[in-house]
């Protein structure tokens, strides 16, 4: 019987891949990068540092770790400009039933997200109440697909990786829910048809059928 689910944020309950793809294209086009869409997908479910890496192993430059750094922040900043703006509707109905039936049925609930914006995300969107437990990209080192963010969860909840369930809607963050010994829910993004998973939905709310 499961005790706790803990969500990845970006792409299950919100969607701000389009500010993130946006804030990127900032920084690539001024570097000269051609960054696609599909290039962008390639990299979600990485930490900032991780993505800036790929996306610079793309240049025919070299770059210090300063400069690695001032983009970094320059990307970020672009970010975060957007997401200071999210309101409670970007939520869809559908997550917040989610939320609400499963702690109807007693389960704890976290965000086990590798950004380290995630808290302001969940303040802005109204959610920060929905969860008992959230561990961010600030309180770990390793980001996904290590599963120390989502064993970070589990401590907080204070159950067993083996009884909770992680919801992803990336192939990376399925690969750390499962090394970190969870059960694994893919939710669309490259999680979907990746056979990572245990189980695998299209909607939220299906959710209370696994739990």
């Amino acid at each position: 019987m499961k005790k706790a689910v803990i969500f990845d944020l970006d792409g299950v309950l919100v969607h701000t891949d389009r500010y993130h793809y946006n804030a990127w294209r900032i920084l690539t086009d001024r570097l000269g990068i051609d960054f696609t869409q599909e290039r962008y997908d390639s990299i979600r479910g990485l930490s900032r540092m991780d993505s800036l890496e790929r996306i610079l192993a793309l240049s025919s430059r070299q770059f210090t770790q300063e400069e690695k750094e001032a983009m970094a922040a320059e990307k970020n900043e672009a970010y975060l400009q957007r997401v200071r703006q999210m309101n409670p509707e970007e939520v869809e109905g559908d997550v917040r039933e989610a939320l609400k039936g499963l702690r109807e049925k007693g389960l704890l609930l976290a965000v086990g997200s590798s950004s380290k914006n995630a808290k302001l995300i969940l303040e802005r969107t109204g959610l920060t109440a929905a969860f008992d437990a959230i561990a961010d990209g600030s309180m770990v080192r390793r980001a996904k697909p290590d599963p120390e963010v989502f064993l970070k969860a589990a401590a907080l909840l204070q159950v067993a990786p083996a009884e909770a369930l992680v919801v992803e809607d990336a192939a990376a963050g399925l690969r750390a829910a499962k090394a970190g010994g969870f059960q694994a829910v893919a939710f669309g993004g490259d999680a979907a048809g990746s056979g990572l998973a245990d189980y695998e939905v299209t909607r939220l709310t299906e959710l209370l059928e696994l739990a």
